[in-house]
């Protein structure tokens, strides 16, 4: 998974605020209810030292998403009196949370981003008789998006009518254009409800490469939820499941672990490998707990396992926070990646691990070619 999404968030020096929260649109008085919580995470973060210009920059973010309906969260991020990011989450945070702290806490909405399978969603809507000698329409709608953050954040969405008379030769056409979403979005699925006749009709008319994509699933298929096309289906295709490019990674990794290639394995060798911008994808099977810590400076670079290493490499004054804010600030500061892969598919040391861009003489194993 890519990290760009956050380059906002670390384009400004901390400290930052990190607010997440409930802001559910499915309960009585939603506005009464993310006022209530926001007022006690404010009072929170007043303890914890943000001043009054940080706090009034998330007051106006918080609840601002209130054209997403249904059961969503929302992280919101600020710095030096400047709303520097604002994210939907699929789902509400566990507990609502304030943190004021030098690094901003963007492991709990990037965990919300995984595993962000790319796909092409479409319904059929057609309710006459399954043959194309009668009247009437079918009405198709398609929308690309990556799932799970496409819930809360769906992405472009195709609309077509269709007279039943011409339908077959216009699924012609139709499957062409399906096929230019799928491929721009690098699809690895199109999810495809409604109509069993008017789907098989079109489905028999995609391009060959993406009807090897199609998924087929029931159940009700409205499209005007304001939410992702065929959401509860999709979570029932996607779960459990990685992504195609996520996956990929995972072989490569189990590839040079068998050839001794480029690649690093443990907490050790892998934030080694980070201080010097080597890592390519970050591979864990679980995200940091909250007790593992790492000691950092203010570059993303600057990152070791105790303090005596990071004052050895010239860092003054290195502070000690929590691993998984370190480790994102130093994925998204030297564009590496982020693969989180279950234990079952690929058990790692300490459950960390590093495909990299090069080896070196600093590279553990490095053999002089």
């Amino acid at each position: 998974m890519r990290l760009s999404f956050l380059e906002p968030l670390y384009a400004e020096p901390g400290p930052y605020v990190s607010v997440y929260l409930d802001t559910s649109r499915d309960v009585e008085h939603p506005e009464r209810a993310i006022a209530l919580r926001w007022q006690r995470l404010r009072e929170s973060l007043t303890r914890q030292g943000a001043d009054r210009a940080l706090l009034n920059a998330l007051e106006d973010a918080v609840g601002a998403d209130a054209e997403v309906p249904g059961v969503h969260g929302q992280a919101v991020f600020a710095a030096h009196g400047t709303l520097v990011l604002d994210g939907e989450l699929p789902r509400p945070p566990e507990h609502d949370s304030a943190r004021y702290s030098t690094l901003p806490d963007a492991m709990p909405l990037v965990s919300q981003h995984v595993p962000e399978i790319p796909y092409l969603a479409v319904v059929v809507h057609y309710g006459g008789l399954p043959t194309a000698e009668t009247h009437g329409w079918v009405i198709v709608e398609a929308e690309t998006g990556a799932w799970p953050t496409s819930t809360v954040t769906p992405g472009e969405r195709l609309h077509r009518r269709v007279a039943v008379a011409t339908w077959h030769h216009a699924a012609l056409r139709l499957g062409h254009r399906l096929d230019e979403l799928a491929r721009r979005a690098h699809a690895d699925a199109v999810v495809v409800g409604g109509d069993e006749w008017a789907c098989n009709v079109l489905i028999r008319r995609l391009p060959h490469a993406l009807r090897d994509k199609v998924v087929r699933v029931g159940g009700r298929t409205p499209t005007d939820t304001g939410r992702a096309l065929l959401e509860p289906q999709l979570d029932g295709v996607f779960r459990g499941r990685m992504a195609a490019h996520d996956r990929e990674l995972v072989e490569i990794f189990i590839g040079r672990r068998a050839l001794d290639g480029p690649m690093a394995e443990g907490l050790a060798a892998t934030v080694a490998a980070l201080q010097r911008g080597q890592v390519a994808a970050l591979l864990l099977n679980r995200p940091p707990g909250s007790s593992l810590r790492l000691w950092v400076g203010p570059q993303p670079t600057q990152l070791a396992l105790t303090e005596v290493e990071l004052t050895s490499f010239g860092v003054r004054a290195p502070r000690e926070e929590p691993a998984d804010e370190a480790l994102v600030r130093a994925l998204v500061g030297t564009g590496a990646e982020l693969v989180v892969v279950p234990e079952s598919e690929l058990g790692l040391y300490e459950g960390v691990g590093a495909l990299l861009r090069y080896a070196d003489p600093g590279t553990p194993g490095y053999e002089q070619p």
